[in-house]
């Protein structure tokens, strides 16, 4: 029976995305509801949307009560655009229309070890993303927001960087964790290095009129292919998952730019060793699948830093599903 429910994975993934595109999670308040109100507050049939809640209820997601009503519980209630831990457009983004195109291709990319999205599209991702799927990109950009917002005072709280004056985060997106770092240091000096569509969404703290502007710098370019600022410590957080050639490129760009000494603290998912194998594992063969891309053991990732020019020091968790790898560039 394990298996039977396995291999139908896919009706449970579809059950959350179809729950968070109409934003079931959102009309439950505190109270429970009846299958009716429900239905009437998110626009559907009541009688199939027994049948959804009901499917997700098997797997901790809203709770069916004896009297036939419907309750949060502590997973549905991450399906909320307002919870603080909110996972709905990470939910959306793990099941947006490519990923079921791509799935079905997974025996190929593991016979191959090639992506599977230039064969499909004629493209690579994140061109594909952004010129003919613009509402999955949009998703893409909120996940990642959503997700970098929360994980980046976690990092915050994990980094002691009281001996340094400035710290670069690169491909650091719209640049919540160098905020974070800002605010827990406030004599220091912080840089945001991501493409330009990135970086011209910088929060706006970080940007002119913003409360941290005056000790923010943001630079638009591609890291891969320089990186040209120095600082005390550089913050590489999941980027790390590119091809070979690529994240050897930005950490040879790193070792050169910062030189003998410097910090550099990498923030990785990894797939051995972790509370979050399962998530881990399904994030490495969907990167396989989208960019050809890999999550790391940490032997591998500690390999693939070293190859880079970097001597790796402690190992620490941030969180259930990221770990920090303590480097310095040798004398």
């Amino acid at each position: 029976m394990r298996l039977r429910e396995l291999v139908f994975g896919a009706a449970c993934a579809a059950a959350v995305r179809a729950a968070a595109r109409l934003a079931v999670a959102d009309a439950l308040g505190d109270a429970p509801m009846t299958v009716e109100s429900l239905a009437a507050a998110v626009r559907t049939e009541p009688k199939p949307l027994r049948r959804l809640l009901r499917a997700l209820s098997c797997y901790g997601v809203f709770a069916e009560r004896s009297d036939g009503t419907f309750a949060h519980t502590e997973m549905s209630r991450l399906l909320r655009e307002d919870d603080p831990h909110s996972l709905r457009y990470i939910s959306l983004w793990c099941t947006e229309p490519w990923t079921w195109d791509a799935w079905p291709r997974l025996d190929e990319a593991v016979r191959t070890g090639r992506n599977v999205v230039e064969d499909l599209y004629g493209k690579e991702f994140f061109a594909y993303l952004n010129e003919d799927a613009p509402e999955s990109a949009d998703v893409f950009n909120r996940a990642m927001t959503t997700s970098s917002e929360q994980s980046a005072r976690e990092v915050a709280a994990l980094l002691d960087l009281s001996g340094a004056s400035s710290v670069a985060d690169l491909g650091g997106g719209q640049g919540h964790v160098v905020a974070s770092l800002l605010d827990k240091y406030p004599a220091m000096r912080g840089f945001l290095l991501d493409l330009p569509r990135v970086v011209e969404k910088a929060v706006p703290r970080l940007r002119p009129g913003g409360d941290l502007a005056d000790r923010a710098r943001i630079v638009p370019g591609d890291v891969r292919a320089s990186v040209p600022v120095k600082a005390d410590v550089y913050v590489i957080k999941n980027i790390l998952e590119w091809d070979d050639e690529s994240t050897a490129r930005l950490l040879r760009n790193v070792v050169e730019a910062g030189g003998p000494g410097t910090r550099v603290v990498v923030i990785e998912n990894l797939v051995d060793d972790t509370p979050s194998m399962r998530f881990s594992t399904a994030m490495d063969l969907l990167l396989l699948l989208n960019v050809g891309g890999a999550k790391h053991t940490t032997a591998s990732m500690v390999g693939r830093l070293e190859a880079g020019g970097l001597a790796v020091g402690d190992i620490r968790p941030v969180n259930p599903y990221l770990h920090a790898f303590e480097c310095t560039v040798p004398a």
